[in-house]
Order: structure tokens, then C-alpha cells, then sequence
């Protein structure tokens, strides 16, 4: 129970840490009246190259920064609990990825905020329990479904046409998120296998190996024998 315990706690790390670091940001913004909105992302432009790094990291107000905070920490510290093995990892190539896509394919404008980063994971925790076919995690992807599922229609502009909103950042987190779940599918936490399909395994493994052992006998005729 320890164990449990401590595991628990260690997932939150990550997420508390990475919005902790957003709010301050944000709250230095506020208190020197800067705007760092030049951090973000700007399509095809060298100038917004650098917002691959630093997009996620910059949020419009206090109301957009706290939209993404909820859904960073809960699907964050479902992947670091779920799948810690291969969290960090994951989560890095959906922060830079989806960031480098936004930046060839998006619109000409700013794009910031860590929206993209909350798609990944969604699109991750869900696709992931399918195709391991968990029922543990196939829990998870029901929750997602559950808390998340209104977020797919944040990758189709023209339901809800906001144009401060990067819809590119949705729809290419989500991309790269569904995409790793796939990759990664037979990396971290794999479906318990019950005796029956392990005996199966075995005994198809040990017909295979009578299989290879089986000796062929050839008839050669006499006359075509070799001879000493």
C-alpha cells in the first residue's frame, strides 16, 4: 500500500511542477506588464521557430491559462501513473512535434498556449487502452472519453469559429498523441494474460519445435544409391 502510495504521489510530480512553472509566467507577465506572446509559435516564419520550445509555455490570460491547467494535471498524472515507463518520453515528442506541425502548417498568426500538449495526451490515454486492450486501462480511456471527449470538436474550426483559438494546435497534438498510442503500444503496461492463453502460447510453441524435429525419411532407389 506504501508502494501504491508513494507511485501516486510521484505522478503528480511532473504536472504539478510544469503548471506551477506556467502560472509563474504568467503571474511575472502580469506583475512587469510584459506580454510574451512573441514566444509562441509563428507559422513558417524564423522568428516563430522558437516557439516550438516556448508556446506551450505562454498563455494569453489568466482565463486560457486556466482552461489548460485542469487537463494537464489529470491527464498528466494519469500518464505518469499509468504509463511511467514511458511518460517522459511520450510527452516530450508530443510538446515538440505537435509544436513543429503547427509551425509548417498553421495559420499566420501567434500561436501559444499548451492546448496542444493537453490534445496529445488525451489522444493518447484514450487510443492507448484500445490497443492494448486493457481492461485497466481501457478504464482510462472511458474517463478521458467521459471528462475530454467534448475537446474533439476543438480540431474543427468551423463549429465553434473563435478565431483566437489554434485550432492546429488541437488537431496536430492530437494527431501525434494517437499516433504514439499506436507506437507505443506494446511498450509500458501490457494486458494481464490469464493461464489458458499462456498455455496456448506454450503448447503452440512446443508444436512448432515437433514440428522442426521431425525427421523426413526419402526413398532412393537402389540404383541411384551412392556408393562406396
Amino acid at each position: 500500500m506504501d508502494s501504491e502510495k508513494h507511485i501516486m504521489i510521484r505522478s503528480l510530480i511532473p504536472p504539478v511542477l510544469f503548471i506551477t512553472l506556467l502560472w509563474l509566467i504568467k503571474l511575472g507577465e502580469i506583475i512587469t506588464h510584459t506580454d510574451l506572446h512573441f514566444l509562441g509559435i509563428y507559422p513558417l516564419e524564423i522568428k516563430g521557430l522558437v516557439g516550438i520550445v516556448t508556446a506551450p509555455m505562454i498563455h494569453g490570460d489568466i482565463k486560457h491559462l486556466s482552461a489548460n491547467s485542469v487537463p494537464l494535471f489529470i491527464l498528466g498524472a494519469c500518464m505518469f501513473y499509468f504509463y511511467k515507463e514511458i511518460a517522459i518520453r511520450t510527452t516530450l515528442i508530443i510538446y515538440f512535434i505537435s509544436g513543429l506541425c503547427v509551425w509548417v502548417g498553421g495559420r499566420e498568426s501567434w500561436h501559444i498556449g499548451a492546448s496542444g500538449v493537453v490534445y496529445g495526451l488525451a489522444g493518447f490515454l484514450f487510443f492507448s487502452g484500445i490497443f492494448r486492450r486493457d481492461n485497466r486501462l481501457l478504464a482510462i480511456t472511458m474517463l478521458v472519453s467521459f471528462l475530454y471527449g467534448g475537446l474533439v470538436w476543438g480540431v474543427f474550426p468551423d463549429f465553434f469559429p473563435e478565431e483566437n483559438i489554434s485550432y492546429e494546435s488541437h488537431f496536430w497534438g492530437l494527431v501525434t498523441g494517437s499516433i504514439l498510442a499506436f507506437y507505443y503500444r506494446k511498450d509500458g503496461p501490457q494486458r494481464k494474460k490469464y493461464t489458458w492463453e499462456i498455455e496456448e502460447e506454450i503448447e503452440s510453441i512446443e508444436n512448432e519445435q515437433n514440428e522442426k524435429e521431425t525427421i523426413t525419411i526419402q526413398y532412393v532407389p537402389p540404383d541411384k544409391a551412392d556408393k562406396d
